[in-house]
C-alpha cells in the first residue's frame, strides 16, 4: 500500500515537503520518506509505491559511504530503537524513516554537474555557459564535462521553480567562506560517488546535495544521491549527442513533457504504466549501487 501522506496522532508535524514528512521528536527530527513524487517542483497526485523506502535505503547507504568526507545528521534508523512515542507507528516507519539531528539547512541547493544535460544543456545552447561558468565550444548533449562544476540554485517553495545562481550570488546569501566550503565539499562528494557508481555500471550525470549547520558544524542532511536528487544513467547505454536512458525520475519528466502540461499545479495523474516503469528504474538504481535486492 503506497504512503502518500502520513498523519501520526500526537506527534508534532515540523514540515511537509515535496516527498518527506518531518516531525519534531524531542531534540531530534523524524524524517519519513513518503511515496510522493514531484516533477518541475510540483507534487504529483499519483504515488510511486515503495519509492520512499528506496530513497531512504539509498540515502543511508551513501551517508555511510561518505561520512569520512563530511559528517551527516543521521542519529538512528532502527525503528525498534526509536523513542517510545514512535512505537505505534513502527509498521509505517520501517525502512522509510530516520531520526536525525536538527540542522539549519543552507538556503541554497548544492548542485554538481559532471555531464551536460537538462537545464545545463539549455543554458549552454543559449549562452555557451552553465550558471555563468564558461565552457568550451562544441560540447555535445550529455557529454562529460572537462571537470565537474558546482552550480548552486535557490530553494523555491512547493509549486515554484528553483533558480540557478552563480557562486558569487551564493556567497551573497551565505557568506564567502561558507559558500566556498559548500562548493569544495560538494565536489569531493560527487567525485567519490561518481567513481564508485561507474564501477557499478551507473553514470551520475549530476546530483544535488543538501547541507546544513548544527552547533557550528556543517552536515550532509536530508537525502543524498537518490534517483530523486540525481540523474543516473546506465553506463552500458551511454552515448553522447542525445538524451540518455536513466534510472531516475527523468522518465516521469519525459512523460509530462509529452502531454504538454504547463508545469503549474495541480499536476496530472500518472498512468499505471508510467508508475510501474518508474518503480522498476528506481529499484534498478538501488540494486546496482547498493547490491540490495
Amino acid at each position: 500500500m503506497p504512503i502518500f501522506k502520513t498523519r501520526f496522532s500526537g506527534l508534532k508535524l515540523f514540515n511537509r515537503g515535496k516527498v518527506r514528512d518531518v516531525y519534531e521528536i524531542r531534540d531530534c527530527l523524524l524524517i519519513v520518506a513518503t511515496d510522493r513524487i514531484s516533477a518541475f517542483d510540483v507534487v504529483l497526485p499519483t504515488p510511486i509505491p515503495g519509492k520512499g523506502r528506496i530513497l531512504t535505503q539509498m540515502s543511508l547507504f551513501w551517508f555511510e559511504k561518505l561520512k569520512d568526507l563530511v559528517p551527516n545528521h543521521v542519529v538512528q534508523t532502527d525503528v525498534t530503537r526509536f523513542p517510545e512515542e514512535l512505537r505505534p507507528f513502527s509498521e509505517v516507519l520501517e525502512g522509510r524513516s530516520m531520526l536525525v539531528r536538527k540542522a539549519r539547512p543552507l538556503p541554497i541547493e548544492c548542485i554538481v554537474r559532471g555531464y551536460i544535460t537538462g537545464s545545463g544543456w539549455k543554458d549552454y545552447l543559449r549562452t555557451g555557459s552553465v550558471c555563468g561558468i564558461k565552457l568550451p565550444d562544441g560540447i555535445s548533449e550529455s557529454q562529460e564535462l572537462p571537470a565537474p562544476i558546482f552550480t548552486p540554485s535557490t530553494k523555491a517553495e512547493i509549486g515554484h521553480h528553483d533558480r540557478n545562481i552563480g557562486l558569487e550570488e551564493a556567497q551573497g546569501l551565505i557568506g564567502r567562506g561558507l559558500a566556498e566550503k559548500a562548493r569544495d565539499i560538494s565536489l569531493r562528494l560527487y567525485k567519490r560517488a561518481a567513481d564508485y557508481a561507474r564501477k557499478r555500471g551507473v553514470i551520475i550525470a549530476d546530483t544535488k546535495f543538501e547541507l546544513g549547520m548544527s552547533d557550528g558544524e556543517l552536515l550532509l542532511i536530508d537525502e543524498v544521491l537518490t534517483p530523486d536528487s540525481s540523474r543516473f544513467w546506465p553506463a552500458e547505454a551511454y552515448s553522447p549527442g542525445r538524451p540518455q536512458p536513466s534510472f531516475d525520475k527523468q522518465f516521469v519528466r519525459d512523460y509530462l513533457e509529452s502531454i504538454s502540461w504547463d508545469k503549474r499545479p495541480p499536476g496530472p495523474e500518472i498512468p499505471a504504466e508510467i508508475v510501474e516503469k518508474t518503480q522498476e528504474r528506481y529499484q534498478e538504481a538501488l540494486r546496482r549501487l547498493t547490491l540490495m535486492p
